[in-house]
């Protein structure tokens, strides 16, 4: 299977929830890098590195068979020359269950390779609250808490 050349991160961003929503996962697969260092971490699970491993836990997961829709909101993203980060908080619909449920925020990292932009991790977790909108109040640095992480 020929792999798709994405542009930009933001390319590869869409074919990611594109493949996401439609359980595609020949889709899927050809946003990831080749590249058995890359890893992903689904909601409340461990992490799984290497292409097979992500490949079976995509496989695994699309299996439920359910058609989803996502809404990508308060994007956060950092580019370099050859890798971006994306933060993002992903609200997701289940066709058929009504409105959104929770969000989780995911961060996604991409690295630009000879055949354009590709994933090398996804991270996804059940989002703390809603984001919100700061106020310049909220926005001036302050004294940050001394902690390890």
């Amino acid at each position: 299977m020929k792999k798709t050349i994405f542009a930009s991160a933001r390319e590869a961003e869409a074919a990611f929830y594109d493949a996401f929503g439609k359980n595609d996962l020949e889709a899927m697969m050809s946003v990831w890098a080749d590249d058995d260092e890359i890893y992903c971490i689904h909601p409340g699970g461990a992490r799984i590195s290497g292409v097979e491993n992500v490949r079976e836990s995509w496989r695994r997961l699309f299996t439920n068979g359910q058609t989803l829709a996502f809404q990508l909101r308060a994007r956060h993203e950092i580019h370099g020359m050859m890798v971006a980060v994306h933060s993002v908080y992903e609200q997701i619909a289940v066709a058929g269950q009504g409105p959104a449920r929770n969000p989780m925020l995911a961060t996604n990292v991409y690295l630009r390779t000879d055949l354009g932009w590709r994933m090398v991790a996804h991270h996804a977790s059940p989002a703390p609250a809603a984001p919100v909108a700061r106020t310049a109040q909220e926005s001036e640095v302050k004294a940050a808490p001394k902690t390890l992480h």
